[in-house]
């Protein structure tokens, strides 16, 4: 199944099936990614007096419920929300679900006690190259970030001026494989998240940044189509599954 897509008079061809999905799945379990001091998610058959939602119980059908907070359990996609006392939702933010985007691998550098992700290393590992989304995997990478525990552990994040490099770039949707652009405790400050979405200028409503993703090490840095799924909940961020594919004619 191929699809053609025009852009700027140029056409391209995607394989649509075959997709490379850069998202992790939701465990109810202590092994699922964990971030932000909260307990692990759970999923579990819904109960109501003698009823208890699973065939193995005796219901007719499964019927779990699941918690479970998008920021700190895998994958999510938020927006501006996230940081303004005025409410606003992801599910308003998004009308494309398709992207141009840019796959690079960066290893974050030595910072006094922190490793960061500078201007320079995003220049290097960018290059030329324009794009609407751009996604960045972390070194090292391995599958056991899929698990990992992160809280108090000060992960790897984005210095402000690297934020602020993409927006004069023009990405518009951000997506990377760690629990935050910004430091775990900065205090509030939040640098990244604010220069990203501009709000000390203009705001930027409709750009987003994805975390959590996990891009396994078969897929080579270079310029994908990125179709950003998103759950539809009316919330700041919400569970979000992107998908990458490779452009042929590139």
């Amino acid at each position: 199944m191929k699809a053609i897509i025009k852009h700027k008079k140029n056409e391209y061809q995607i394989n649509l099936a075959k997709p490379l999905d850069i998202s992790m799945p939701l465990r109810g379990n202590a092994t699922n990614v964990n971030a932000w001091y909260v307990e692990h998610p759970r999923i579990l058959p819904h109960t109501d007096g003698d009823f208890v939602g699973s065939i193995e119980k005796g219901a007719s059908t499964n019927f779990n419920d699941i918690w479970f907070n998008p920021h700190a359990h895998g994958t999510h996609t938020e927006c501006v929300g996230h940081i303004t006392r005025e409410f606003a939702s992801v599910n308003d933010s998004l009308h494309r679900f398709f992207f141009f985007a840019q796959l690079v691998t960066i290893a974050p550098g030595k910072l006094g006690d922190d490793f960061v992700i500078t201007k320079k290393q995003l220049q290097n590992a960018i290059g030329d190259n324009t794009m609407e989304a751009l996604v960045i995997r972390t070194l090292p990478n391995t599958e056991s970030k899929k698990s990992r525990q992160y809280a108090h552990t000060n992960p790897p994040y984005l210095l402000e001026e690297a934020a602020q490099f993409l927006v004069d770039l023009g990405v518009q949707h951000l997506l990377i494989d760690l629990p935050s652009v910004d430091k775990e405790k900065d205090g509030g400050a939040l640098l990244a998240h604010k220069a990203f979405w501009g709000v000390d200028a203009a705001v930027r409503k409709e750009a987003t940044i994805t975390e959590f993703i996990y891009v396994p090490n078969a897929i080579e840095d270079g310029r994908y189509f990125l179709n950003l799924q998103v759950a539809p909940f009316q919330n700041d961020a919400s569970p979000s599954r992107p998908v990458l594919y490779k452009i042929k004619n590139e």
